[in-house]
Formats: structure tokens, sequence, C-alpha cells
């Protein structure tokens, strides 16, 4: 028996003889499969998805039955329709009987979009396009008889029968003024693009306009292909300069007028909302420091805004998605006014009827509510702040029900009656699984597809567990996972690379599947390297003090918290203290420089993808959020800025970025050159022409990826 299972275990071994490659991870080798555009339809029956057929560029939409999760039709196929190779994503009116569909989509900024699109009629299987140009944020009109959309900073209707458009504003110019939809600093740090809604009977659209004229340009080359490079302006705002002018309108469709709302002088408005009364419009509005929100109920009869519930925090206060308004107007909120971040139940009115959920753990999702079940679905951390379970609770806060609880990752996508929901599960170890279940109780009905040919072809490869645990650092128990290599001897001295990100709410120590970052992780690991990856002070679901300790100072804690525990784990007998290493992306980047600064005694090699180098240059929104202006607290700008302290360099740099990065400005790392030149410090550099914060497009990826490998191959 010994013999056998020593036999096993051989063969085991060697069969992972592959080592994964940087082409592996970025030519889709490792490429899992999911439901892509998952949509349950109305009856609560059926749901559909985007199925598309990458070798012949075609897309269609397939329709399935809850019940048997057999293929039941398929609605549109891009085959069948002319002038339509493919679609990349579609939505569907209110009514289920137009379907609109994305082509040749191209982006913009983070989520912004620009594209070609067309109404399908499943009846007639007609196809009408939307407009001649390529538009932004097309939205049904309840009725599906009318799509709104912006184009050139205005906004326009189209009547989808008479295939008739109307420009419902005049005013907007590039760079000045914007109607309905976001500017650059709402899109990135508000997480939304369209400014519009229409309301619940479409005789109304609400819409934000954003006067930019105050605000500062920024401008950078793009170098092309061309002679002579161009330069691509937009409105900025960076921390303690002006931001647009932000302003809300209602437009009547029957008499063709727009009206003002005053606001009592909102200087950010991150939410609109339609009640389910068609006259009733919540809006949400922000300070300028963003620690008190305010949510109104607007009249749109009389324009009057009266106030719903208001929200103070010593910080600041997140926006999220989940406020939701029940049939009678009731809503649903959720808060960390009790520290940690739960669902609340207000009235019609405002006043608080009661807390929903409690403990400490964190409210990760909210899914919805069962009016005729009186059930809560939502997301949380009750399993463990690294895993994600699904859950249902009345609206009374009673009878919570555990419905996929499996340790790792759970995510939901229930049908429109709640009566099933399509769970998806990931962890570590297992590639992301989907599996139908019951609402009401949880129990498995049927299994969907579960990627087991992403676990066979990983047999093959040498691959390190993820070893979770926690670290007691700087009087908290942080949480770290570890990868080892697969043949691992703990009498033997291993380098270390730490990974982290660790901005505000963040988490990268999750028991989750594999993202590109693990697979890299996992190729340095089969070449004798050990990775530790540790969420310090600042991140996230561990409760609201634990994520603002760091206001006022970001990167401060979480900067000391890297070099503690990069110190720690130095301790241990397999470490070779003398070969340790630091890496991030963004805020991250802006870590692993501080980190081979500040800990100079302890960190060897870092390696800084677009970081940030000083938050004077970031956005008013992100920044101010966590820092306030420059002007009120400029030692937490100054203290912390790389740039300032260049001197301290005494190990092997490597600094990345792009130089068509809208997001952190290539200016960052050219302010971190200089400063290095001036302190005649040596330092790796590469630049990216044209590319974004994502550093992405075509062979880029690969190329980033290897040269980092070879940097961290020469210099840890």
């Amino acid at each position: 028996m010994l013999l056998l299972f020593a036999l096993i275990t051989f063969v085991a071994t060697n069969a992972q003889t592959k080592k994964i490659t940087v082409e592996d991870i970025y030519n889709g080798t490792f490429r899992t499969e999911g439901l892509d555009e998952l949509r349950s339809l109305n009856n609560g029956k059926e749901y559909t998805v985007l199925n598309i057929d990458r070798a012949r560029e075609t897309s269609q939409i397939d329709t399935y039955s809850y019940q048997t999760l057999e293929k039941k039709e398929t609605l549109v196929s891009s085959e069948l329709l002319e002038g339509v190779s493919s679609f990349s994503s579609y939505t569907f009116s209110a009514d289920e009987s137009r379907v609109l569909l994305a082509t040749d989509v191209e982006p913009i900024f983070r989520r912004s979009r620009l594209g070609l699109y067309y109404v399908y009629d499943i009846a007639s299987k007609s196809l009408t396009k939307v407009a001649e140009t390529k538009i932004q944020e097309p939205t049904f009109s309840p009725d599906g008889k009318q799509v709104a959309y912006g184009f050139n900073n205005n906004l326009y209707v189209f009547d989808i029968d008479t295939k008739t458009t109307k420009q419902i504003t005049e005013d907007g110019v590039k760079n000045r003024i914007i109607n309905g939809i976001t500017d650059w600093v709402y899109e990135e740090e508000f997480a939304f693009a369209r400014a519009f809604e229409w309301n619940s009977d479409g005789t109304r659209i609400a819409f934000l306009r954003f006067d930019e004229s105050k605000v500062q340009q920024f401008s950078m080359d793009v170098y092309g292909t061309e002679l002579y490079q161009r330069q691509e302006v937009f409105k900025y705002p960076k921390a303690g300069e002006e931001n647009a002018v932000v302003s809300l309108h209602l437009y009547d469709m029957a008499t063709a007028t727009t009206s003002n709302v005053d606001l009592d002088g909102a200087h950010y408005i991150p939410r609109l909302k339609w009640m389910n009364d068609s006259n009733r419009l919540s809006v949400q509005t922000l300070n300028r420091h963003q620690n008190h929100l305010r949510l109104y109920a607007v009249d749109a009869r009389s324009n009057a805004a009266n106030l719903l519930m208001e929200e103070k925090d010593e910080a600041y206060v997140d926006v999220t998605n989940d406020l939701t308004f029940l049939p009678d107007d009731s809503f649903i909120w959720t808060s960390e006014q009790d520290g940690w971040n739960h669902i609340y139940r207000y009235s019609k009115e405002g006043p608080l009827m009661n807390q929903v959920t409690k403990g400490a753990w964190e409210v990760t999702s909210y899914y919805g509510y069962d009016a005729k079940k009186d059930r809560i679905y939502y997301q949380s951390t009750e399993n463990g702040s690294t895993n994600r379970g699904v859950y249902s609770i009345s609206s009374s806060g009673r009878s919570k029900k555990e419905l996929a609880v499996e340790e790792g990752t759970n995510r939901a996508d229930f049908s429109a009656d709640f009566t099933y929901f399509i769970n998806t599960f990931s962890s570590a170890t297992i590639p992301p699984r989907y599996t139908l279940h019951k609402s009401n109780s949880g129990k498995k009905v049927k299994d969907i597809k579960n990627n087991q040919a992403v676990l066979t072809k990983l047999s093959n490869y040498q691959m390190g567990p993820k070893e979770f645990s926690t670290l007691a650092i700087n009087g908290n128990e942080l949480n770290m996972y570890m990868l080892k290599p697969a043949d691992f001897d703990p009498s033997k001295k291993y380098p270390l690379l730490m990974y982290q990100y660790s901005g505000p709410g963040s988490q990268n120590v999750s028991n989750s599947w594999n993202d590109t970052s693990d697979y890299w992780h996992q190729s340095l690991v089969s070449e004798g390297y050990i990775i530790v990856c540790i969420d310090g002070r600042g991140t996230g679901f561990k409760g609201r003090d634990f994520k603002k300790v760091t206001y006022l100072n970001l990167v401060k804690y979480e900067t000391e918290d890297q070099i503690t525990a990069a110190k720690k784990l130095s301790e241990l007998p397999y470490i070779d203290e003398e070969r340790t290493g630091i890496w991030g992306w963004s805020f991250g980047g802006h870590m692993a420089t501080n980190c081979i600064l500040k800990g100079n005694d302890v960190f060897e090699t870092a390696i800084a993808v677009a970081p940030v180098t000083s938050w004077r240059f970031y956005d008013t929104i992100y920044t101010e959020r966590f820092m306030r202006t420059p002007a009120e607290n400029p030692s937490g700008y100054d203290d912390n800025s790389p740039f300032n302290y260049p001197e301290m360099l005494k190990g092997n740099y490597l600094l990345v970025h792009g130089s068509g990065d809208d997001n952190v400005h290539v200016q960052n790392s050219m302010r971190m050159i200089e400063a290095l030149v001036q302190a005649n410090k040596q330092f790796d550099l590469a630049i990216y022409p044209d590319k974004n914060h994502g550093i992405y497009g075509g062979n880029t990826r690969i190329h980033l990826f290897n040269k980092m490998t070879k940097f961290i191959k020469e210099n840890l």
C-alpha cells in the first residue's frame, strides 16, 4: 500500500512538467467558460445567454429553461442579420419584445463606450439602426418604443416605429458642457457613464448637466503612426482644483421642455434613480469632503426636493448601487453606520424602519427583494472575510437562510420571480463552477458548467498551492496567502516576492479562482520564488475602522504594514532575507515605490507599474475622499510622495508606465524619473507608447510581463 502511494505521488509530481509562460497566460491557454450576459426573462422560467463563436466571429442570444437547463431557442443570431457580423452585448425592452444590440463598440475611458446600435424586433425579426454615427449609452423607454442616447455631449431620443430622432439638449460642447453623460472624474470614481434616467411611465427623463468651463485641461501626446503626433485634450480636475458644476434637470416628453431642480448647492450628484411613482425621483448628493450624503425625493410636478435621509461620517461615506425601492416606495439601503456594511430598511417618507442585517461581517452585494415571500437576498462575508456566501433574510431581519456558503466565493444571479438562482462558485483550487439552485432553500437542482477542462490542463503544469493564513502586524491580524514551489524544501532558502494593491476598501487575498497575476506568480514559483500577498490596513471587508484608519494619510500605514510583514517573513527559516522584492500596479505601484525607499533595509527589488507618485496629481473625487484637499492636508500629500525622498533608493527598481494613461498620468513617473536622476540613482524604465492605465493591446502584456520576469530573475 505504501509503495502504491509513493508511485501515485511520483507520477503526479512528474506529470506537472510544464512551466507556465507569459505567452500561455495572455494567449488564452487558461481561459475559463462562463455564462456571458446572463439575463433572466420576465416569466422567471427562462434565461438568456450571449454565446460567441470566436472562430467564426459570430454571436447569438440563446434562451434556456431554468427547470431543464436545455436550450429552447435562438432569439437572434448575427448570422441572420444583414450588415451586422456580430454583437457584443444586448439589452431587452421592458416587455422583452425588442432587443438593443451593441456592435462595433470602442472604449473611450474605463466605462464609457461608443458604438453602433440596432433594435431587433423579435416578432417581426426586423432590424432598425438607432443612429448612423456611433453613440453612447442608448436606453429603451419603459414602453420600448423609443431609445434615448448621448451624442457629442447632447441627449437625443429616437422613435423606433417612425425612425425619427429628436434632440432634447442643444448646448453640449466638448470640454465645456456635457448633457446626460458623466465627465471623466464621475465616470472613474462614481463608476457610471450614463447620467440620464427614464421615469417609470416614460413621460420624463432626468439628466445631469456638467459645466466643465472652469476645470483645468489635461493633455497627452498620442504618437500613433503618422508623421506628427496629436494631442488628446480633456478636462481632468486634480486634487484641490475646480470640479465641473453639476446640475439636475427634468425633460418633459409631452411639452418638450426642460426644468431645473434646486439641490441646495450640492457639490456632487453621484446617483439618480426614479421611484415606482413616476412623479418621484431620488437623488443622492455629496459635499466636497464626501462625508455628508443626502438622499432627496424630488417631486417632478413641482421640482421640489425633500430630504429623505442623510448620512455623515468622520472620514467619508461610500456611494453604492444598493438603493432599491420596494413596491410602496419604501426602500432598502446599505450603510457602515454601525461599523460594518449592512442592510437597512426605510419608509417611503424617510424614517428608518429597521436594520435588517447585523454582525461583525459585511454585506458585499445586495441582490434584490421578493415582495411575495418577504425575502431579501444578499452576499456577505459571514463565512470569513476572504470568502463570500449567499443568504436570504426577511425584511424584519429574521429567518436568515444560508443558500450557498461553500468555502470560497459564491455569487448569485436570481430569476426574475426569485424561484431560482444560478450560483457561480470558485475558490483558489476550483475554477468557476455554475450550478442551478432553488431560492427558497438553496438546494442545488442541476450542474451547468464546471470548467474541469482547465483543471485537467493545469495538471500538466507546475503549480504551487495557495496557502491562506493571517499574520499579526502592527496590532492587526492581516489576511495573507503564500505560494511555494511544488517541490518546496523547508531546509532551503527561497527569495521572496510580495504582491499587493492596498487601496482603500480593496482586497487581493480572496478565496477565488486565478486571475492573470496569479498565473504569472505561478510561473515565478516554478522558478524557485515564494510569493506572498498581504492585505494591510486600509483594505476592505474587515469593518469600517480597519478600512478608514488610513484617512488623511494614504500609503503611510499601508507601507508600514508591508515593510513590517517583510521583516517578519524574513525570519522564517526558508526565506532568504537578502532577496526580498515587492511589486504592484497603480496604487500598488505607489506602494512598491514607497516600500523600496522607506524600507530600503528590507527590500532589495521593486517593480512599480503605472504608479501614483504624488496624490497632488490625482483626481479630486478619489483623492479628496481619502485625503481632503492639498491646502487642508499638505503633509498628508507630501510626506508619502516618493519623489520627495529619492535619495533613499538602494535596491533595484523598475518603473513602468503607459504614455497614454488618462487615469494615473505619466506625469507621475516623469517626476519620479527626474527626482531619481537628480539624486544620481540608477533604475530601470519602460514606457509603453499610447497605452492606457491597463497597458494592454496586441503583444503589450506579453512584452511587459516578460520584461518583469527578466527583471525579477536578474535582480532577486
